[in-house]
């Protein structure tokens, strides 16, 4: 098992997280056309946008940067709010997909849930497009709560899992 960890991603970081940006959007943009230096400009514009974004709407959130030692391989954004925290955003580096690191940290954050008395569940969003995602969200428990295209929002209830546990 590999020594993944969280820690409170800082402004040295921003190099990484707009690389993985990019590297998440890469086959979206390959399909424009456009040469590289004008997608290279696009990217670095939408994820400057996106993190001020992040950074404004969710100032209380933590952002945590996911490590392998000492490499950083992913972001995960989580908003401690009540009743429904909110995974504000979770990604990874593609080669470190399918080793179960986004079911460790949503697991993780299903464990904060339940020993926080005031909370109730956890929220997310996740692009329509993305099936993958959505299999492991309704693997750990989430529901589909809205779908306004191209965003599906899912939850998890603290006391629906409760319940199921029990019965």
């Amino acid at each position: 098992m590999p020594d993944i960890r969280l820690r409170h991603a800082e402004a040295s970081d921003l190099p990484f997280l707009r690389q993985l940006y990019g590297i998440l959007r890469a086959q979206e943009l390959a399909q424009t056309g456009w040469p590289n230096d004008l997608r290279q400009a696009f990217l670095d514009s939408q994820f400057a946008l996106q993190h001020r974004h992040f950074v404004a709407m969710y100032a209380a959130a933590d952002f945590y940067l996911v490590q392998c030692g000492d490499e950083p391989i992913g972001r995960f954004y989580l908003l401690r709010e009540r009743p429904y925290f909110l995974v504000v955003d979770i990604a990874l580096l593609p080669s470190w997909r399918g080793r179960s690191i986004g079911t460790d940290l949503l697991a993780w954050a299903q464990r904060l849930v339940e020993q926080d008395h005031d909370a109730a569940g956890i929220d997310l969003h996740v692009d329509e497009r993305n099936v993958a995602a959505q299999r492991l969200y309704a693997r750990l428990g989430f529901h589909v709560s809205t779908h306004a295209s191209p965003y599906i929002a899912m939850r998890w209830s603290c006391e629906s899992t409760t319940q199921l546990n029990t019965a």
